[in-house]
């Protein structure tokens, strides 16, 4: 028994944590910084579907790879490279249902081929006149239109910085006005920096025209906007006796 008070009062001397109260809480202070960045615009895209229909589905793809080479061909003599355009789908599908303006349902080719090309050009000034171009084709089915930056990434670390200096920004405000002093950096979240587009979409324009070719009032924007967010965390440094 006396080897067991003594052990105890061994582990009480040899730990004298265990009799103190514990440390306070680090005091800190968080803010969310929001940054952004715009960039010109380094090309375009333009998205044109080729559809073909027909009672059998290999007659539909069959009229389909026809109708696809007459636009590349289309295409190559507006002076589009051929690395410049891409399938970005290719489908069969059975035809929906259609009725007449009496509500009688129409008879139509059982199967409806989609083959969607994404045409990429650099001369953002020419856009109207190759979208009225491809309006004017009567095998092509003008869908859309979106403009983009080669260097993603230059946007997404400039708006970050941004980011982060709004945070710093924030945060010395706050000391400042809490009569206190930023410490140690504590902690970062990143918050994703998303490139922001203005609209561009021409859903209205997805028919077939194949009247004249007229340049279609496509204005690319002057900017790209990119944005970011970071929360960070400082410590708030303890006062100078």
């Amino acid at each position: 028994m006396r080897l067991a008070v003594l052990a105890a009062c061994a582990a009480l001397l040899a730990s004298p944590a265990l009799a103190e109260d514990p440390s306070p809480p680090t005091a800190t202070v968080s803010v969310m910084g929001s940054g952004e960045a715009q960039l010109k615009p380094d090309f375009a895209r333009l998205f044109v579907a080729v559809e073909t229909q027909g009672d059998t589905v290999g007659k539909v793809v069959e009229a389909n790879r026809a109708s696809s080479e007459e636009v590349l061909a289309r295409l190559s003599a507006l002076g589009v490279k051929k690395e410049d355009i891409r399938t970005e789908n290719f489908q069969v599908f059975q035809t929906p249902p259609r009725v007449d303006g009496m509500g009688k349902e129409v008879k139509a080719p059982k199967f409806t081929a989609n083959h969607r090309l994404r045409i990429t050009t650099r001369d953002l000034d020419g856009v109207g006149r190759l979208a009225g171009e491809i309006m004017a084709s009567p095998n092509m089915l003008f869908q859309s239109v979106s403009f983009g930056l080669d260097r993603q990434e230059e946007g997404g670390d400039e708006a970050r910085r941004a980011a982060v200096r709004d945070a710093r920004r924030q945060a010395e405000l706050y000391a400042q006005a809490a009569g206190v002093t930023l410490g140690r950096l504590l902690e970062i979240r990143d918050g994703s920096a998303q490139p922001y587009e203005p609209p561009r979409e021409m859903r209205a324009m997805a028919m077939k025209a194949g009247g004249p070719a007229e340049e279609i009032p496509i204005v690319p924007p002057a900017t790209l906007r990119y944005t970011s967010h970071v929360q960070m965390v400082w410590e708030i440094a303890p006062a100078k006796p």
